[in-house]
C-alpha cells in the first residue's frame, strides 16, 4: 500500500499577502490559459462536428449524417471513461502544470490532424472518429489537472472567488467557442482547426511558464494501488461522496438541456429559438457566477447546494411543461443559475476537503459522474 502523507501541505506564506486571486501572477496566468483551452477546444468541437456532418451528407441522408454526429460525441465519451481513473493516478505523481501543458499540446496535434483530414481531398471519414477518441483521452487529463492546480497556487481563503472566477471563465469560453468555431468554418473547416491549434500551441506556453511549484507529494505506490485508495477515499468520506453523488442523481434524473431541439421544433414550433434555448443556462451560470465572485458562500454551504439541486429539479419541472417560450427561456436561465450554485459549492467543498495529494483522483472521479450523468 502506499504511504500517505499525514496532511495537506500549507499554503505558501507568500500567498498571504495576496487579497485577491487576480492579484495572484500565477493564478491569472492559470486563468488565462485554462479559457483560452476552453475557448480552443469548443471551438474546435463546433467545427468536427460541422466537418462531420458535411462529409456525411456527401453520401447520407440528414437522419444518418446527424447520427455520425452523435457518434462522433460517443468516441469521445467511451475514451475519456476508460481513461480517466488512470489520469487521475498521473495527476496526483507529476508535475500538474507540466501534464496540463503537454495534454494541450496533444490537443494541438490532434487539432492539426483534423487540419490535415479537411484540406485532404478524399480523406478517410472513419479517421474524423479515431483523432475524436484521441481527443476524449486529453479531456480525461486536463480535466482533472486544471481543477487540481488552482488549490496549490491560491491560498485556501481565497479558493472560493477563485473557483468562482474559474466558473466564470469556463462558462464564457464555453459560450463564445462554438460561435468563433462557426463563424470560422463558413470560411474554411480547415482554418477553424489552424486557428485551434494555434490557440491550445498559446495555451500550453502559457501554462507550463506559471511560476509556482505544482509537483504534489507523492507518497509512493503502483497506479492501481493509486486508484484503490483514491475510490476508497471517495466512498469512507461523506462529505466528498455526498456532493458527488448529489449532482450525479440530479442530473441524469433532472438534465433537461437534451431536451432542448426537440423542444424548440415540436413543442414552440419554433427550430429558429434553438440557439436561444441552448444559450439559456449557460447565461445564467455567468450572472451566477459573477454573483459567487463579488459575494461568495460563507455559511450554510450545504444548505445552499440542496437549495441548488432543488430549484434546478423545479425549473426542469417548469421546462418540461411550458408551451410558451419566454417562460421556457426564463426557466433554463435560472436552471443555469442553480446548477453554478451546486457547482460552486461542490467544488469548493471537495477541493478544501481533499488531501493535496489525492486531489487529481478525486476530480477524475467527480468528471465520470458528472460524464456517467450526461
Amino acid at each position: 500500500m502506499s504511504n500517505t502523507p499525514a496532511e495537506t501541505p500549507p499554503d505558501d506564506p507568500s500567498l498571504s499577502l495576496y487579497k485577491g486571486p487576480l492579484q495572484i501572477p500565477a493564478f491569472r496566468s492559470f486563468l488565462l490559459a485554462r479559457f483560452i483551452s476552453v475557448l480552443s477546444h469548443s471551438a474546435q468541437s463546433a467545427a468536427i462536428a460541422w466537418h462531420i456532418y458535411e462529409t456525411a451528407r456527401e453520401t447520407s441522408g440528414v437522419g444518418q449524417s446527424a447520427l455520425y454526429v452523435g457518434l462522433m460525441g460517443l468516441c469521445q465519451f467511451i475514451a475519456m471513461f476508460v481513461t480517466t481513473l488512470p489520469a487521475g493516478v498521473v495527476v496526483d505523481r507529476y508535475d500538474r502544470k507540466k501534464v496540463m501543458g503537454f495534454t494541450i499540446a496533444a490537443q494541438a496535434v490532434i487539432a492539426l490532424g483534423f487540419f490535415a483530414l479537411a484540406v485532404t481531398p478524399g480523406s478517410p471519414f472513419w479517421a474524423l472518429f479515431v483523432l475524436s477518441a484521441f481527443l476524449g483521452v486529453t479531456r480525461s487529463f486536463i480535466a482533472p489537472a486544471g481543477s487540481s492546480i488552482g488549490p496549490m497556487i491560491v491560498p485556501r481563503d481565497l479558493l472560493p472567488k477563485a473557483i468562482a472566477i474559474n466558473s466564470l471563465s469556463f462558462q464564457v469560453g464555453s459560450v463564445t467557442g462554438p460561435v468563433l468555431g462557426g463563424m470560422l468554418v463558413v470560411a474554411s473547416t480547415g482554418l477553424a482547426y489552424g486557428v485551434s491549434a494555434a490557440l491550445f500551441i498559446l495555451a500550453g506556453i502559457i501554462i507550463l511558464n506559471i511560476k509556482a511549484n505544482t509537483q504534489p507529494e507523492y507518497a509512493g505506490g503502483s497506479k492501481m494501488e493509486m486508484v484503490k485508495e483514491g475510490l476508497s477515499y471517495i466512498w469512507t468520506n461523506k462529505v466528498v461522496l455526498g456532493a458527488l453523488s448529489l449532482d450525479l442523481f440530479a442530473v441524469l434524473l433532472g438534465g433537461a438541456t437534451a431536451l432542448i431541439p426537440a423542444f424548440a421544433e415540436h413543442v414552440l414550433g419554433k427550430p429558429e429559438a434553438y440557439g436561444v434555448l441552448r444559450a439559456a443556462p449557460a447565461f445564467g451560470a455567468m450572472v451566477m457566477a459573477t454573483v459567487l465572485w463579488r459575494t461568495p458562500i460563507r455559511r450554510h454551504a450545504g444548505k445552499w447546494m440542496y437549495g441548488g439541486v432543488a430549484i434546478f429539479g423545479l425549473c426542469t419541472i417548469i421546462f418540461g411543461v411550458s408551451q410558451n417560450f419566454w417562460v421556457s427561456v426564463a426557466a433554463l436561465v435560472v436552471l443555469g443559475a442553480a446548477d453554478m450554485v451546486s457547482v460552486y459549492v461542490r467544488g469548493t467543498l471537495v477541493q478544501i476537503v481533499t488531501p493535496d495529494y489525492m486531489r487529481g483522483r478525486v476530480a477524475s472521479a467527480s468528471y465520470l459522474f458528472i460524464g456517467a450523468s450526461n
